[in-house]
């Protein structure tokens, strides 16, 4: 279970990391992103998302103010991004529950999270210009 890093040197690059890590999905997986702002976490949701067979991955945007974004593909992908939520009880109240094991969970900013939530560990570090600095860990078992 050891951390694998990359470094991509644009968004596109990003998107390929990404849409090849999900190609090899089943269908359940949670990813959990975590990076400042602007370091290319929705840029790795797109990527993760045509992997997992969305047919339009240009569609997938940061949820930020709708909180979840479900995206129709292969497997169904909810894209939840926790940037504007600041109370425990709003994280809780998202209805986690009912969205693991029924697609692809992908969640921006984790860092947030009240709860332990086993999952893919996803570090996107900005680095010069368009380098970015990605570091996967697998899920646990």
């Amino acid at each position: 279970m050891s951390a694998r890093t990359r470094v991509t040197r644009s968004a596109e690059e990003t998107f390929r990391l990404a849409e090849e890590m999900a190609s090899g999905f089943k269908g359940t997986e949670v990813v959990l992103m975590s990076g400042e702002l602007g370091a290319g976490k929705t840029v790795f949701a797109k990527g993760l998302a045509a992997g997992a067979g969305v047919a339009d991955p240009d569609r997938v945007c940061s949820p930020s103010f709708t909180l979840i974004n479900i995206y129709e593909g292969r497997y169904r992908v909810f894209h939840i991004d926790l940037y504007r939520l600041d109370r425990e009880a709003d994280i809780l109240d998202l209805g986690w529950e009912d969205l693991l094991g029924q697609g692809i969970v992908v969640v921006e900013w984790a860092e947030k999270l009240p709860f332990a939530l086993d999952g893919i560990r996803v570090r996107i570090e900005t680095g010069a210009g368009d380098e970015r600095k990605i570091t996967v860990v697998p899920q646990k078992g």
